[in-house]
């Protein structure tokens, strides 16, 4: 694959959607397009920029000049909105973005009107694909819950450790330690508390 010239660093950001899933692919389709100085790497990252740091750090590390190399737009966005935001984002600070699997390439200056509309009839399949991603398997969960094979994810936390984790909270230890503590993120922890009230 030829690479275009390009005046700053070639970083890359790849993104995983939980532990077991391997970056393996991704970073060899990187690697394949031609040098890489830095990558960034997102794990199990949800659907908000918070809980995408790697994605955050990446933004602010790149610099006018740079290229940012993408293995396919789905990797990088996780709605139309979000992946419009984000290419307008990055390349108003003079950043190239690259989607290797749909071979599109986004530039400030360089506005294609049939790039811009690839960029949105691509984004609003991958968008329409998770959909149907998420259709199947909640179908999937009601026949199996239908047939009493289904009982659900097992709790990241037991009610002893809900139990001590409010007592310790209620003591003065900060939630953000506690969780740390439980092996488990603040937001699971804070969940947790709040099935508990409900109850």
């Amino acid at each position: 694959m030829e690479m275009e010239s390009v005046s700053g660093q070639r970083v890359g950001y790849i993104r995983v959607s939980s532990l077991d899933q391997s970056s393996n692919r991704q970073t060899e389709a990187l690697l394949a397009s031609g040098r890489i100085d830095r990558f960034f790497e997102d794990k199990i990252s949800g659907r908000s920029r918070a809980e995408r740091p790697a994605l955050n750090e990446c933004i602010k590390y790149l610099r006018d000049g740079d290229e940012l190399v993408v293995s396919s737009i789905d990797r990088l966005a996780r709605s139309l909105i979000d992946l419009r935001t984000l290419v307008d984002e990055i390349t108003a600070k003079g950043v190239t973005v690259y989607f290797l699997h749909e071979n599109l390439r986004f530039t400030h200056e360089g506005e294609d009107a049939r790039s811009n509309l690839m960029l949105s009839i691509l984004g609003s399949f991958a968008e329409f694909e998770r959909a149907i991603i998420r259709e199947r398997q909640a179908e999937g969960i009601a026949l199996a819950q239908k047939a009493g094979k289904y009982r659900g994810r097992k709790r990241a936390l037991s009610a002893e450790q809900i139990d001590e984790a409010r007592i310790r909270i209620g003591a003065g230890e900060s939630k953000a330690a506690v969780a740390r503590e439980l092996g488990v993120a603040r937001t699971t922890l804070y969940a947790a508390l709040n099935r508990a009230v409900q109850r």
